[in-house]
């Protein structure tokens, strides 16, 4: 169906239906479980005419209660069986209770403790009216009317918080910026804030496997929802349409409790850091940790400190929130290892931007500067005759930890195009030789230290929110490799958070396609580009100063 002045996307039927789902359809109904009532299929109409169809679980004494809401596009009647889906993402079964719905919080922990729950299908998902619409304005003007009725129901106090990992976290950092008058605190948990920067084009590269995978996830359905992929393909550039699918974080001044993690790489970092950055809430919070995303989420000591967080804003209690660090940071050792430091801001303020220069004589990274220029080449999609990376390595003669923004400046060519997808990625090498891995995307036990990207067409800055240590793409134009020498392009690789001892080193690869791989249908960022052709060159030394800039801190 084709955008109208009413509903301003293009829409397409669902993938499935929710009974193909185990969906039921509405019957509203109470229900009693241990200590709480549960109001079934509770239909909330929004200011357009659309639908929420929520469950409220709250404690049955009747006393008005904090209220918390996870927004969902997967399901209010659907168990999280998070180790059944993804059977190694460390969330452990005992950690959650058979009413705990994926991604979010669970009734049997939060009620008891004078919550209501709110557990609301959006609009235009599963039985509730729409169309759908995602990450969109429209979307963001729905959940503000939940949470004011959710703040004027007599079982309510009035004040209304915000939780869920992933969609439920980046429908927070929209629907915050609208600051609808009831809600207290939200509890952002690793989700996207910029949809085209950091699912659609990592670096002006199309993402190719999450829109597809996610129809399954987000698209079951009684009538249209928004065509996510036909608006993929019309809109290669950050345009008008793509900006309403980035969060207004300015706007945002609700307290918030933000945590993100190094190993959503892809998916959630970027998004996670940038909204506590540079949302204007005065009182906020930042917790970064080197694990997987739903085994934090659900881990016991990690949901006290939720419960923290929320008692204080929406029970008025005192709870030790006022003890908190504003920022807390884990420098990882190797996968499962690490330890919390503190800090005042994000970026870490000691922190200090160091450049290593690059060498493709000898593969070094180096303090001082190279003055002999080399070349060294790989092949973008492949070749026999040539390498498949580019290494360039440092060794650190002390320990030193390596947290925060990095970015590459690199001197490319390729002869054969006039075009190139660059991908590059940041490793951790100890002492005796060995990659150290770590946790990624959510279930992976071996993967990179940081990653970045970049579709040399796309190199341009914006100025404006670029800073020293963050090149922000434009993504307006498309620039062709400059002809008859080197093309210098700046690249974003995404924050982390890692210690090296003396004698470790760090790895800097450079290559023509993803630095990961795994078998499908496992779920992580893949690139099935197809610009690349023939030798893609690196240029360093003289007048190519090619330069790793890396945030070091102790040292």
């Amino acid at each position: 169906m084709s955008p109208s002045e009413d509903f301003p996307y293009p829409t397409r039927p669902p993938r499935s239906t929710p009974e193909s789902r185990r969906g039921v359809p509405p019957k509203p109904r109470q229900e009693t479980a241990p200590g709480m009532l549960i109001d079934r299929d509770q239909e909330i109409e929004t200011r357009a005419g659309r639908t929420v169809q929520a469950d409220v679980y709250r404690p049955e004494s009747g006393e008005p209660a904090g209220v918390i809401i996870a927004w969902s596009p997967y399901g209010k009647h659907d168990p999280a069986p998070i180790g059944q889906i993804y059977p190694t993402s460390g969330a452990k079964p005992e950690w959650m209770s058979g009413l705990t719905t994926f991604e979010g919080p669970d009734p049997v922990f939060w009620v008891p403790r004078g919550y209501a729950l709110v557990i609301a299908d959006i609009p235009g998902t599963w039985y509730a009216k729409g169309p759908a619409s995602y990450a969109s304005p429209e979307e963001a003007e729905d959940f503000a009317d939940l949470i004011e009725w959710a703040g004027t129901r007599p079982w309510s106090n009035g004040r209304v918080g915000l939780t869920g990992v992933s969609y439920l976290t980046v429908a927070q950092w929209r629907v915050a910026g609208l600051t609808p008058p009831h809600l207290a605190a939200i509890n952002p948990w690793e989700g996207w804030s910029d949809t085209y920067r950091e699912v659609a084009r990592h670096g002006g590269i199309p993402e190719t496997s999450f829109w597809p995978y996610i129809w399954e996830r987000w698209g079951a359905a009684t009538g249209e929802i928004e065509d996510l992929e036909r608006e993929d393909r019309e809109h290669p550039f950050f345009d008008d349409f793509w900006a309403s699918k980035a969060a207004d974080l300015e706007a945002v001044t609700v307290p918030a409790f933000v945590v993100a993690s190094w190993t959503d790489q892809g998916l959630h970092t970027r998004g996670t850091l940038e909204g506590f950055r540079r949302i204007s809430s005065p009182q906020k919070w930042l917790y970064v940790h080197g694990a997987k995303k739903w085994a934090e989420y659900y881990r016991p000591e990690m949901v006290e400190m939720q419960a923290q967080f929320f008692d204080h804003f929406l029970l008025e209690k005192s709870s030790g929130l006022e003890s908190w660090p504003r920022v807390r940071v884990e420098l990882r050792e190797h996968y499962g290892v690490g330890s919390f430091v503190d800090g005042a801001d994000w970026p870490l303020p000691e922190v200090e931007y160091r450049a290593l220069h690059l060498d493709a004589a000898t593969g070094a990274m180096r303090h001082d500067l190279v003055s002999a220029e080399a070349t060294a080449s790989y092949h973008g999609l492949g070749d026999p005759f040539l390498p498949e990376r580019v290494v360039f390595e440092h060794r650190f003669a002390d320990a030193v930890d390596v947290v925060g923004h990095a970015r590459a400046i690199l001197h490319v060519e390729a002869p054969d195009a006039s075009d190139m997808d660059i991908f590059v990625g940041l490793f951790k090498r100890d002492a005796h030789g060995e990659i150290v891995p770590f946790a990624y995307y959510a279930q992976f036990e071996d993967g990179p230290v940081a990653l970045g990207w970049l579709r040399a067409s796309h190199r341009e800055l914006d100025v404006e929110r670029s800073t020293e240590y963050l090149p922000v793409l434009a993504h307006r134009r498309a620039l062709p490799l400059e002809e008859g020498h080197p093309t210098r392009v700046e690249i974003e690789i995404l924050p982390s958070g890692t210690r090296f001892a003396a004698g470790d080193s760090l790895v800097f690869v450079v290559q023509g396609h993803d630095i990961k791989h795994y078998p499908k249908p496992l779920v992580h960022a893949r690139h099935e580009t197809d610009i690349n052709r023939g030798p893609q060159i690196v240029h360093t030394g003289g007048r190519y100063d090619a330069q790793l800039v890396i945030p070091i801190r102790g040292a």
